[in-house]
């Protein structure tokens, strides 16, 4: 990575940082994206070299989530379904961003229940990935799935982890750690995809 795009990637980072830090301490609606640009020294028209708005900030990672999963099934081998290469894809999360189960998910499930343009774009968001994901799959695997069962299965995935990530969001008595999140999201994908795996040997 350049210099230029470190830089870059530290700003970004900042307003991330600095959004979540006033989401939580003044509320969503009440933060504005100046506020933001100040708290991340940076002005407000940089700020959309970055971001397009507000909402972007709770979502950091979601493009990058959904080029691990392409780059799984790029990667296949001739060993793997569609379902294999899916969970694969999960185990790659990690190295793309943490956000799905540090600090930021919380606030953004919070606000997803409580803020109807958090809502929207994250149902947008879930929507275009599961599109992309589904095609992609339909069309590496076109000797073994068609386009609706792709879809079903891509469903299943995302579905899955959207779930498992709520209820282990919300409840404080879950595993706190990462690394304890990461391993209950995969024991449900598992779960839900099971149908769709081969059999061992």
């Amino acid at each position: 990575m350049s210099l230029r795009d470190r830089k870059r990637a530290r700003t970004r980072q900042a307003l991330v940082d600095a959004a979540a830090e006033l989401f939580r301490r003044q509320g969503y609606d009440r933060t504005t994206v100046a506020d933001i640009a100040a708290a991340a020294e940076i002005g407000t028209r940089t700020f959309f070299s970055y971001f397009a708005s507000k909402e972007e900030l709770l979502f950091p990672e979601s493009d990058a989530r959904v080029r691990a999963v392409v780059a799984a099934i790029d990667s296949r081998t001739p060993a793997e379904g569609p379902a294999e290469v899916l969970l694969r894809a999960l185990g790659t999360v990690p190295d793309t961003g943490d956000d799905l189960v540090g600090p930021l998910a919380a606030l953004r499930l919070e606000l997803i229940r409580t803020v109807p343009a958090v809502r929207g774009r994250a149902l947008q968001i879930q929507f275009d990935a599961q599109q992309e994901i589904a095609r992609r799959l339909a069309e590496a695997f076109a000797d073994r799935i068609d386009r609706v069962r792709a879809a079903a299965l891509t469903g299943a995935f995302v579905g899955a982890v959207t779930a498992a990530l709520q209820v282990l969001l919300e409840d404080p008595g879950q595993p706190a750690s990462p690394a304890e999140l990461h391993a209950a999201v995969r024991a449900a994908t598992d779960t839900a995809l099971a149908p769709w795996l081969r059999p061992a040997g």
